[in-house]
């Protein structure tokens, strides 16, 4: 059970003080808390809940526990709650009541709060002159933040010399002594046959502090209007942005059914209407729009217990409606887990400690007590192992970045749907640029570039898409639209503002697209040797097809896994024409290791679905001379010669600059494509008149 202190943190001056959005009420089961020992440091301790809404297996609480008095808190924090959408929103607070409830079990109880975390917190331990804080260590940037403040804040406390400790701990998968021991192959990893430790029970806790406001359970509008008032809030044409799917934006292009409903909106209405018709009240699935499983851990491991029990015949109707839809949500082998209990995972209704003994516990209950040496019995239990120890997996990658020393820059981690997005940000002042690689790349795939471009007065951003490098690789139907809409929600949600989109390979087709769907977003495009076709004369978009794994994707992705590990460091070579020697050990033994990712073969089968049909040119029509085309010459992959004789012939608004290179020309000639990104920018930025046709076309596109 790791528990990491920190007993001295640097000072914080700022004063403003937490926020209340209700007044707050007495508990009726109180008593005085002590205050005989005024002036000196108790033995209270605080237990800061985040993500980890449980009292089942929870190191933290069991760790307060050893005190005379632990207050358990939850702080409602406009930073932690970005990016949550209404479901995500009732989810949360379903978890809270049951936690307060499961709390008062123990003989304890929940404060409910509302404001800054380190404000909150810092009057808290100044009432109750706490010794210790306990909290969860974390991975994500912005939550790290967070709990960094709360550091500073708690450096401005003394009580008689003595300051309050802050412990970090975390609920490890393995016995991992030494994140900087972490062999950074999955494979390696595996090697090492760590055994999974195993959950701990809920303590018993002393009783709970009397005469003590613990605030009262927010209702679901409460929360809404304390969203509102967040300074983090979207404008309103941004929120229509995210929340606006790709597909539902192409359908705007299309041929509309009589009805004025598309066939893709008939389905998604049909999915919605089913749902509805079938709430039953003891239903896993808690919320209004009820997609996922919700409520306390006893209702979601009841759940889980019959997710895996797929096989099996019952009579009890709650766990029919699971099954039903599991089946509607396996849009590939082993996918429904994932999407069913991701959110509640998330927020740490349960532990993947627990769910993985849950899962390998039934398993030996089918197996007469034992575990086959050949995998699992059945495709559930399957799921719920793959699933978990896929997410430790990346975790525990997240971890080791941050005591990672060896990177020419740091990495910072954003989440997307639930998953860990690795990206990196440089720079102070200027334009917003944000870099993104191609299939099988990652954010390193930029190491020569950011640092050029952030000298050019840039702020600069690189990211690793979901599937790819450090990123997750979670078992989902991967298309172009869906690493578009990524793109989209990191614009939105991490940078925060307009950017100059570049992109490489695959990843100019997925910076394309978003440009063309969500303009606002984009203040001009590099492509650099680009996926996708110029076609002059189009003016329409294929229709819309569901995409889904089929047996020649799966033989097709072994088998190119199986080529690739062969042959592609000479693949790779090919792509530096003229200075091989670019494609060093570094860039090749990164792409080795990430070969070895769980996930990483689902991601592969996303080639054989691939889907370039809408062209560049009708993608970029509202970008006139603002979209620049920087091609090596020398790409063993595509047909340079010709897409830049097209461009020259039909597209006059497309600049474009021809390079001795090949595929990679960022990477294999830095100079000369750092010097050519940062004049187009500023060019660029020195063209008002062009960022007023961007903004107006982005009001367009979010008014229809």
């Amino acid at each position: 059970m790791p528990i990491l202190v920190f007993p001295r943190i640097p000072p914080f001056t700022d004063r403003r003080r937490s926020l209340s959005l209700t007044p707050l009420r007495c508990s009726p089961e109180t008593v005085k808390f002590s205050t005989s020992n005024a002036g000196k440091l108790t033995d209270a301790a605080v237990l800061w809940y985040k993500s980890d809404l449980r009292v089942d297996d929870h190191p933290g609480l069991v760790a307060a526990s050893k005190h005379t008095t632990v207050l358990p808190l939850y702080v409602f924090d406009h930073r932690l709650l970005r990016g949550f959408n209404e479901e995500m929103l009732e989810l949360l607070l379903f978890a809270v009541k049951d936690l307060r409830s499961s709390l008062k079990g123990l003989g304890a109880n929940l404060i409910i709060r509302f404001g800054r975390s380190e404000y909150v917190i810092q009057d808290l331990v100044k009432e109750v002159r706490a010794a210790n804080i306990y909290t969860q260590e974390e991975v994500e940037y912005d939550s790290r933040l967070v709990v960094d403040k709360v550091k500073e804040n708690l450096g401005d406390l003394f009580f008689e010399k003595e300051r309050p400790e802050i412990s970090l701990w975390s609920t490890p998968f393995y016995d991992m002594k030494n994140m900087k021991e972490l062999p950074l192959s999955y494979d390696e990893f595996q090697r090492l046959k760590l055994h999974v430790n195993s959950p701990l029970s809920a303590p018993n806790l002393p009783g709970v502090v009397a005469d003590f406001a613990w605030g009262p359970e927010p209702t679901l509008d409460d929360l809404k209007e304390f969203i509102e008032e967040s300074p983090y809030k979207l404008k309103d044409s941004w929120s229509l942005i995210k929340n606006t799917s790709a597909e539902y934006v192409l359908q705007n292009d299309r041929i509309l059914m009589s009805d004025g409903v598309t066939n893709s909106q008939s389905n998604l209405n049909s999915i919605g209407s089913q749902i509805k018709k079938k709430r039953l009240k003891k239903s896993a699935f808690v919320t209004k729009q009820g997609i996922f499983v919700g409520g306390g851990t006893s209702d979601v491991l009841n759940a889980l217990g019959a997710y895996l029990r797929y096989f099996e015949g019952t009579a009890r109707d709650d766990w029919q409606e699971l099954h039903e839809r599991l089946r509607m949500a396996e849009s590939r082998e082993g996918a429904s887990f994932g999407l069913l209990f991701g959110p509640v995972l998330q927020l740490g209704v349960v532990s993947r400690r627990r769910v993985y003994n849950e899962a390998i516990q039934y398993e030996k209950d089918r197996n007469g007590g034992f575990l086959s040496p050949f995998g699992y019995s059945s495709f559930t239990i399957a799921s719920v192992a793959d699933h978990v120890c896929s997410r430790e997996w990346y975790r525990l990658l997240a971890s080791r970045s941050q005591v990672d020393s060896t990177k020419r820059y740091s990495t910072r981690y954003w989440r997307w749907k639930g998953h860990l997005i690795q990206y990196t940000v440089m720079g102070c002042e200027g334009p917003a640029i944000l870099l993104v690689h191609g299939f099988g790349a990652f954010l390193e795939h930029y190491r020569d570039n950011v640092i050029d471009l952030v000298e050019g007065s840039n702020r600069v951003w690189a990211i690793t898409l979901l599937g790819f490098g450090r990123s997750e690789k979670p078992n989902v139907v991967y298309t172009e639209l869906m690493w578009a809409e990524l793109i989209r929600s990191f614009i939105i949600d991490v940078v925060g503002e307009p950017v100059h989109l570049v992109g490489n390979s695959f990843g100019g087709y997925f910076v394309s697209i978003v440009a063309g769907l969500w303009p606002a977003l984009a203040r001009s495009l590099v492509l650099l040797n680009s996926a996708g076709h110029y076609i002059p004369g189009y003016s329409s978009v294929p229709p819309f097809k569901e995409r889904k794994s089929t047996g020649i994707a799966w033989l097709g992705a072994r088998g190119l896994s199986f080529y690739l590990r062969l042959s592609f460091r000479n693949l790779v070579k090919r792509c530096y024409p003229t200075k091989t020697d670019r494609a060093d050990e570094g860039l090749l033994n990164e792409m080795v290791r990430a070969s070895y990712d769980p996930g990483v073969l689902v991601v592969l089968e996303s080639i054989f679905t691939f889907d370039p049909s809408i062209p560049l040119n009708y993608l970029l029509k509202g970008f006139k001379e603002r979209v620049l085309v920087i091609q090596g010459m020398k790409d063993p992959i595509s047909d340079s010669k010709t897409k830049i004789s097209v461009i020259k012939k039909h597209f006059k608004d497309i600049a474009f600059k021809e390079l001795d290179a090949g595929h990679c020309p960022h990477d294999e000639v830095p100079e000369e494509v750092n010097a050519i990104i940062r004049e187009w920018v500023v060019n660029i930025e020195g063209r008002p008149e062009k960022l007023e046709e961007s903004a107006e076309e982005g009001r367009r596109v979010a008014s229809a």
